[in-house]
């Protein structure tokens, strides 16, 4: 049974850092990795997608040039460091993991969920 722990959230201000660490156990690491968000009130949305090897990530437009995905698989983790953070980025961040080669936008395609990591950004 794959198990991913999600770590790393916090309350910040707006413009400040934070780095969420995805933890996986239970299974082989060669899984592509996604993180998703579901804001107060609001449906879990796609955040960022890195394939198997790391050599190709993908980001949601409101996020690009900000956040950035990356993965060590010798230690089983992913990252997301998240920089210039803003009131709406404020969410609940899951990481996800499916096997495959690239990288997966799409939260249905997922086999594997953390339990999910709060971040909140205040202004």
């Amino acid at each position: 049974q794959v198990q991913l722990v999600e770590s790393g959230g916090g309350s910040v201000q707006a413009g400040d850092s934070l780095r969420l660490s995805c933890t996986t156990s239970g299974g082989r690491f060669s899984y592509a990795m996604g993180w998703f968000r579901r804001a107060p009130g609001k449906e879990r949305e796609f955040v960022a997608a890195i394939s198997w090897n790391g050599g190709m990530t993908f980001y949601a437009n409101s996020v690009k040039g900000r956040f950035t995905f990356s993965r060590d698989n010798a230690k089983n983790t992913a990252y997301l460091q998240m920089n210039s953070l803003k009131p709406e980025d404020t969410a609940v961040y899951y990481c996800a993991a499916k096997g495959g080669e690239h990288y997966y936008t799409n939260q249905y395609e997922y086999e594997y969920w953390g339990s999910g990591t709060q971040v909140t950004v205040s202004s």
